[in-house]
């Protein structure tokens, strides 16, 4: 079911992907991590949240990245669960004023390991 390649694998998505695509706020490099089809889902500081991948990338690439604002940035995989083709990272971001705890699904396409789903919470710290 589950090899270490795989989780190594997908450790490598989330830091030079996704994580590095939020923190640059390149949505070129983010967009890397994510397959097309892509649907976010969650809540934040109570409110419902629901984007689509082209809401979501055009969110981050019309805001100030983090790098450019100089403003903390911390960014950690918590776990990863592999099964078949299939895999679940739990990860927890902080940035500005948030503390997002994720889970975010991915799926092996034609060989690669692509967040395929995203779902979020905001946490008070």
């Amino acid at each position: 079911m589950e090899t270490q390649n795989d989780s190594s694998t997908i450790s490598d998505v989330l830091n030079n992907f996704y994580f590095k695509g939020i923190y640059e706020g390149d949505i070129n490099i983010l967009k890397q991590a994510f397959d097309s089809r892509t649907l976010l889902f969650g809540d934040i500081k109570g409110e419902p949240y629901f984007k689509n991948l082209e809401q979501y990338l055009n969110g981050v690439a019309n805001r100030e990245s983090h790098k450019a604002a100089g403003k903390r940035f911390i960014s950690e995989i918590i776990s990863i669960d592999v099964i078949n083709t299939i895999a679940v990272a739990k990860t927890n971001v902080k940035i500005y004023d948030f503390n997002y705890w994720n889970f975010i699904t991915f799926h092996k396409i034609e060989g690669q390991w692509l967040i395929i789903n995203k779902t979020l919470s905001h946490v008070e710290e």
